[in-house]
């Protein structure tokens, strides 16, 4: 496979990812909306703003979570329309019966055997840039939108959340593998590291993102 083809490939493929993921990021986006009243009630009484830039990025962040969650937490290829086509017609079942044996058969609790696969294909090597590449948004807004950000923060929400979608994985009948917690504890890491450069670049601008007192700024 040419790197042209092998590249429109993989651009497919994040296409049909973003296409399962847009369901549980429109309904994230309506319960954002319902729920912002409330939360701007509970900011007030703490004395707090939250502006229109860590509002943006508040929305992004919890719109992304609903899609990666879609991804991972649900079975394979469950928020594509063929999926809901075939429920429709009663061809097949909301959510497939997971066979236990073969799930605990294909446990893979030894670290780096999906990793050094990647070399010998185009589809694994796609799978382990995709578990990087999927958590780097968890490294980022946690940094980005918690207070006092550290690199520790990151690794953790990463670690933790990973380690989560591996666990309910394996009782949704889909594939439980160290590698992809390394993966993805690896790609939230790398995530905070482009927000420590943008910090560097503009730090005034990363402070926004940050709930505010009102009438001021914090500072340090």
């Amino acid at each position: 496979m040419s790197l042209t083809k092998t590249l429109w490939w993989y651009l497919e493929n994040i296409w049909d990812y973003l296409l399962q993921m847009l369901p549980c990021m429109c309904i994230a986006l309506v319960v954002f909306l319902l729920l912002r009243p409330r939360r701007f009630r509970r900011l007030a009484r703490l004395g707090l703003n939250s502006g229109p830039l860590r509002e943006g990025g508040l929305l992004l962040f919890v719109m992304f979570s609903a899609g990666l969650a879609a991804l991972t937490v649900f079975p394979a290829y469950f928020w594509t329309r063929g999926h809901w086509m075939g429920v429709w017609k009663g061809t097949q079942p909301v959510f497939p019966p997971v066979d236990f044996q073969m799930q605990l058969q294909n446990l893979q609790l030894e670290p780096f055997q999906e990793i050094f696969r990647a070399v010998h294909g185009p589809w694994v090597m796609f799978l382990v840039l995709a578990n990087i590449g999927i958590f780097s948004p968890v490294g980022f807004f946690t940094a980005l939108l918690w207070r006092n950000p550290r690199w520790w923060k990151s690794l953790l929400a990463g670690f933790c959340s990973s380690v989560t979608i591996e666990f309910v994985q394996f009782f949704i009948g889909r594939s439980t593998d160290i590698d992809d917690v390394i993966l993805n504890t690896t790609g939230a890491l790398a995530g905070f590291w482009i927000f420590c450069l943008l910090r560097a670049a503009f730090p005034s601008f990363t402070e926004k993102f940050q709930c505010q007192p009102k009438g001021g700024y914090f500072h340090g």
